[in-house]
């Protein structure tokens, strides 16, 4: 009997996806802590808080109902449309169709991935922002698309330079994603930015993927504006909403794809053929978290202003100089000469036991920086920036 194993060949779409770059970071930061060491991670970005009381009790009575033990429907239950919709009407005055104009995903990374695939053929080129969100990448690899990177600048405030992309690589773009608040930068965007973005879209007929991941976490009084939110977006494009941030809810994997009809139809189509939507008994905690008291959201939102406060009062003592994010849990801090941001990032996890994340992990345009994450109580970072400090690399004023 032959007993040859079947030699796999995989498909070409799995040959040369980009690096999980999260798991090698997560190895080393796993490696320090087998040695018994006091490691603070702060590199990734998993928030530290528990989901609240009151949606973990609505999840716990929902799974009792025998309707949830079967299939639910292809689409998602009307009622998690209708709470997301009413969300965005309460809080940014966006009128929403629950029919047409909401997709339920298995968390907003699935929509990023998938709306590449609706919309990109092989060759097909895509706007991505440098730094950003590796995601995005993965999606475009996927589908066989091209990417042309927007650099992301700090003189222009991390926004992307329209005026900047070639006219002919902007005639043959068929999609560009955007992120405010920004991933990795923290940086906000306004309602005159995204009026831009829409005159840019319709100009060259791109679509628009805003991933709106942070939107409930704004600072200084601040609170960040929805892409729908501008004249015209939902002609041109979608927005990405999870509760992972906002609820604490990172676990659940709870999403939506907001806007455009015609794309939420695709997305629903895409998911006909993967998915039979999320269990109902997490689909009506999640309209509980939703159509709920929004005072834990505004608890959760202070609680990182805090943390980025005293963040940056340790910053200064010790001499690291940096621009405070406008929204995020993330803070993008230059790295110091003569290093790399990946040299740096591995100074200090092997001399001070502090994970941050090499802004080369985000794009070209990330070298240079650091991303670190404001997640863990405010006392934790500031242990983490004395460590820091202690190794002597920053002149204190």
């Amino acid at each position: 009997m032959n007993s040859k194993p079947v030699s796999i060949h995989p498909a070409e779409r799995m040959v040369g996806l980009p690096q999980q770059f999260f798991a090698s970071l997560v190895a080393k930061a796993n490696a320090q802590t087998a040695k018994g060491r006091d490691v603070i991670n702060l590199g990734q970005g998993n928030p530290d808080r528990p989901t609240p009381s009151h949606i973990v009790e609505s999840l716990k009575t929902a799974a009792d109902n025998p309707q949830y033990h079967r299939y639910p429907p292809f689409t998602g239950y009307r009622f998690l449309k209708e709470a997301v919709a009413q969300r965005y009407a309460d809080d940014y005055g966006v009128e929403l169709d629950p029919d047409t104009e909401v997709a339920i995903l298995f968390g907003g990374k699935t929509g990023l991935i998938e709306i590449s695939q609706c919309l990109l053929n092989p060759g097909d080129i895509c706007l991505v922002p440098d730094p950003g969100y590796p995601d995005y990448w993965s999606g475009v690899k996927l589908a066989g698309g091209n990417m042309s990177f927007m650099p992301l600048l700090e003189q222009n405030g991390f926004l992307p330079d329209y005026t900047a992309i070639p006219i002919e690589v902007a005639e043959q773009a068929k999609l560009m994603f955007i992120n405010y608040p920004n991933n990795p930068t923290g940086a906000v965007a306004d309602l005159t930015f995204y009026e831009s973005t829409v005159h840019f879209a319709r100009e060259h007929n791109i679509v628009i993927a805003s991933d709106f991941a942070y939107g409930a976490i704004g600072f200084d009084g601040q609170r960040p504006v929805s892409f729908l939110q501008a004249e015209g977006a939902k002609e041109v494009g979608i927005e990405f909403y999870t509760l992972s941030k906002s609820y604490n809810m990172a676990g659940w994997r709870v999403g939506f794809a907001l806007g455009n009809r015609e794309i939420v139809g695709l997305i629903n189509l895409i998911q006909d053929h993967y998915y039979c939507s999320l269990f109902g008994g997490i689909q009506e905690a999640a309209a509980t978290a939703l159509t709920d008291s929004q005072t834990c959201v505004e608890e959760l939102r202070a609680e990182y202003e805090h943390r980025r406060d005293a963040l940056f009062e340790e910053l200064d003592a010790i001499g690291w100089k940096a621009t405070k994010p406008g929204g995020s849990f993330f803070c993008w801090l230059p790295v110091p000469k003569p290093y790399t941001s990946s040299e740096f990032a591995d100074l200090v996890l092997e001399q001070a036991d502090i994970v941050v994340a090499p802004g080369i992990g985000f794009g070209e345009h990330g070298e240079g920086y650091v991303r670190l994450g404001l997640l863990a109580p405010a006392e934790r970072l500031r242990e983490a920036v004395r460590r820091i400090g202690a190794l002597g690399i920053f002149q204190a004023e």
